[in-house]
């Protein structure tokens, strides 16, 4: 168990440094290729899309094919599109490479998620999946120092070392042990969708997405008007991924000992206190609420990932197809959050874009308090 683990984590560790790692590399595209802030939208959207367009399809392939297929089909399209960055000579071809890192995340993710919860007790699941997350949390925020790495180095050279790291992966996961099958149930799915427990799960994913990209769009313009420069913006978010990583296999373990749903109104109540401490400040204190905030966001996606987990194989779903769906609610979230937050900040403020957070989470917290009324003995468990 221990030896899945490590290589879960390392995998999901990886695709997810390569997530953030265009981040510091936009300005100089947007210099090289005379980028307007539109087009320099689409290309760093585009790994979202891949992950969108992606989602179901590779969650489909985990459930049919198996978690170990998927991985290291997830793998190979990760080196497809390492090399293809190393080789991208237009924002077109740029795009295309970040698009096939979404689709091979999203087979990666499904895959490597079902490997794990297919090996793994499931009194231990919550806990392992905490750990894969804070694995991934810690890659997210490494991705923007990679990529100014590689801006230093070279990105051909950076990406040509990805692009072989991720076949040395792909052969690793290929000798690697063999996956339980797992047997799909029919209109397991459509039963699934009508289950509210395995939609707030879907939903606990979709709403930190959305959150962070209002987060990460307008907490360092805020950080900035304090007089943090670049270096302290980034030392700020690694502090906090840190702490995020740290606290997730905590809170996986809660969830695995008290019930997912304990967890859960925990994350969602600290997201609403932070999240009005940050629309009010305007002091000095207001770099100690974007911490508080993020990582009170980023308790929601274990619980959520824990209870996708738990009504999937409930309902009959494959662990494979069931994280693919949940690539897909993260996605949305993604897709939305950063625009949706800019105009609502443009039109209203800082304060206005999270409070809008704010409200989300109080709904949401409402319709969690609401389950007291509902049957759902497995949710207690």
């Amino acid at each position: 168990m221990r030896r899945t683990l490590a290589f879960v984590c390392l995998v999901i560790f990886a695709d997810a440094i390569l997530y953030g790692v265009i981040t510091p590399l936009v300005p100089g595209y947007v210099d090289d290729y005379h980028l307007s802030t539109f087009r320099a939208g689409l290309l760093v959207g585009a790994f979202g899309a891949g992950v969108l367009v992606g989602a179901i399809p590779t969650g489909i392939l985990a459930g049919r094919f198996g978690a170990k297929t998927a991985v290291v089909i997830g793998l190979l399209l990760l080196a497809a599109s390492s090399f293809g960055f190393a080789l991208a000579q237009s924002p077109t071809t740029i795009a295309i490479a970040r698009f096939v890192q979404g689709l091979s995340s999203t087979t990666t993710w499904a895959g490597a998620l079902a490997w794990l919860t297919v090996s793994a007790p499931r009194e231990r699941r919550g806990q392992l999946l905490g750990t894969v997350f804070g694995f991934a949390v810690l890659g997210a925020i490494l991705g923007p120092t990679f990529g100014a790495t590689a801006e230093a180095i070279g990105i051909r050279t950076s990406f040509v070392i990805v692009g072989v790291a991720a076949l040395v992966l792909t052969a690793a996961a290929t000798l690697g042990p063999r996956v339980a099958a797992e047997t799909a149930v029919p209109q397991a799915l459509r039963r699934a969708l009508r289950d509210p427990g395995f939609v707030l799960g879907l939903w606990l994913n979709t709403l930190p997405s959305f959150f962070f990209g209002t987060l990460y769009l307008l907490a360092p313009l805020a950080l900035s008007g304090q007089g943090y420069g670049g270096f302290a913006i980034a030392a700020v978010f690694l502090v906090t991924g840190v702490l995020e990583a740290a606290l997730n296999p905590l809170l996986g373990r809660i969830s695995d000992r008290r019930g997912k749903l304990v967890p859960i109104r925990i994350s969602l109540t600290a997201s609403i206190a932070a999240g009005v401490a940050l629309a009010v400040s305007r002091s000095t204190l207001v770099v100690v609420f974007v911490v508080l905030t993020s990582i009170a966001f980023s308790t929601l996606f274990t619980p959520g990932i824990a209870l996708v987990s738990d009504r999937a194989e409930h309902n009959g779903v494959t662990q494979g197809l069931a994280f693919g769906v949940m690539n897909g609610a993260w996605a949305a979230g993604q897709v939305a959050g950063a625009p949706l937050a800019g105009a609502v900040a443009g039109a209203s403020g800082n304060g206005a874009a999270y409070l809008l957070c704010v409200v989300l989470a109080a709904l949401t917290l409402a319709a969690v308090a609401a389950r007291r009324t509902i049957s759902l003995p497995q949710l207690r468990r």
